[in-house]
């Protein structure tokens, strides 16, 4: 009896993981769908929209926890460690925004979950199938915190975000220290506002 109740508590979260992804999913299509005539006359909305849906069901904390690396993460001053969330918020904000901008009525296909025994992550598998081009396999790679599901890494086309972002940003901190990375960061997040202000006034 035990092992039922067990199995299915976590069949129980393995569900309400992907949930979270699909339910997510159709309120930012639904939205993209109602807002697209304002969002071509201002592309910096979407920023709004991106804020409001999706990045609740982030956990930046742990994200930049590993991203950083437990070196780098234990060696920062609690201020340190404040900016660098932020401006590591503010740089996958503005990439996931620049992504939904470029949309155009792909399909989403949501494929069995991956669980892992021996590891508190969950892995919800989609694809992006894309009429005349080959489907771009997404994952996201899940835990809880606060009660809740949240992603700590996106994979996509096998390409993890994390580690991306992981041997880039130890080089620079390993070239000029984490103060360096996050005066980068800051500069990269400020021309990435400033491009798209360009691009709404044309």
């Amino acid at each position: 009896m035990c092992l039922v109740l067990v199995f299915n508590t976590a069949q129980a979260k393995i569900q309400s993981a992907q949930e979270v992804v699909m339910s997510t999913a159709d309120a930012v299509l639904a939205r993209l769908a109602i807002e697209r005539e304002a969002l071509d006359a201002d592309p910096g909305k979407i920023y709004g929209l991106v804020n409001e849906i999706v990045i609740p069901h982030f956990d930046f904390v742990s994200m930049s926890k590993w991203v950083l690396g437990k070196k780098n993460w234990r060696g920062a001053s609690e201020g340190q460690r404040d900016q660098f969330v932020g401006e590591f918020r503010t740089l996958l904000i503005r990439t996931y925004a620049k992504a939904l901008l470029e949309y155009s009525d792909e399909t989403i296909e949501y494929l069995p979950v991956e669980e892992n025994p021996d590891s508190n992550l969950v892995v919800i598998k989609t694809k992006i199938n894309q009429s005349g081009s080959t489907a771009v396999p997404i994952d996201y790679r899940m835990h809880v915190s606060g009660g809740e599901w949240k992603v700590v890494d996106l994979v996509v086309d096998g390409v993890s975000l994390i580690s991306t972002y992981r041997g880039s940003f130890a080089s620079q901190i390993k070239k000029g220290g984490l103060d360096s990375l996050i005066s980068k960061l800051s500069q990269r997040n400020a021309t990435m506002v400033t491009n798209g202000d360009r691009t709404a006034s044309n």
